[in-house]
């Protein structure tokens, strides 16, 4: 082998090392390049994660005050609703004492008509004046809803009437009101007394 052989194979041989070194030297950046990647991707990764949560979570917030919101506007709406029915059954039943008082005047008016009616001879004037007085005390109790039940021929109502006896009656309905011993009353639908009654029962 001649001086110049062996200087030409030493060259390629340096040649061969350098190309396996920058070889070596692009893989080894090729993977760093590759791990920085991954490394980015996957900080990505939990970043986006962490962002989801967080969000997620931050909705939940969202409707959870919404609901309590909407609760709270409901429930005021009730206390407003209960209240304007407290005041309205306030103005309605305010004189349901004081109408039960005068019930017992209505009765001994009626009672003294009833014996009027039985005199032969008695005043007609007097007569008349218990007659208007009777009328005008029904005529105020009306107007502030006061009304008379417990009529001779209705049916009777439990949540009305009270039945204080049954007797067989020819003609008449079973359960009907044959007979009524004392009106009762009611103030706005209310039962202020049940009327005392006697009923058919055949």
């Amino acid at each position: 082998m001649t001086q110049h052989d062996s200087a030409k194979e030493n060259e390629q041989k340096v040649a061969a090392e350098e190309h396996e070194q920058v070889t070596t030297e692009q893989t080894e950046s090729n993977a760093t390049d590759t791990n920085e990647e991954e490394l980015l991707s996957t900080a990505a990764d939990e970043r986006i994660a962490e962002l989801e949560l967080a969000l997620s979570q931050a909705e939940q917030r969202a409707d959870e005050s919404k609901d309590r919101a909407v609760r709270a506007v409901a429930e005021m709406e009730n206390v407003r609703r209960r209240a304007a029915q407290d005041v309205e059954k306030a103005h309605k039943f305010a004189l349901e004492k004081f109408a039960n008082e005068l019930l017992t005047t209505v009765d001994n008016l009626e009672r003294a008509l009833a014996i009027a009616d039985q005199e032969e001879t008695i005043n007609a004037n007097f007569l008349e004046g218990i007659e208007l007085t009777h009328k005008s005390l029904l005529s105020t109790l009306n107007k502030f809803g006061v009304e008379a039940v417990g009529e001779e021929g209705e049916a009777f109502n439990p949540d009305l009437h009270q039945a204080m006896s049954m007797q067989a009656a020819e003609g008449k309905d079973n359960n009907t009101i044959l007979a009524v011993m004392q009106k009762g009353y009611t103030l706005s639908g209310r039962l202020l007394r049940p009327a005392m009654v006697m009923v058919v029962k055949n």
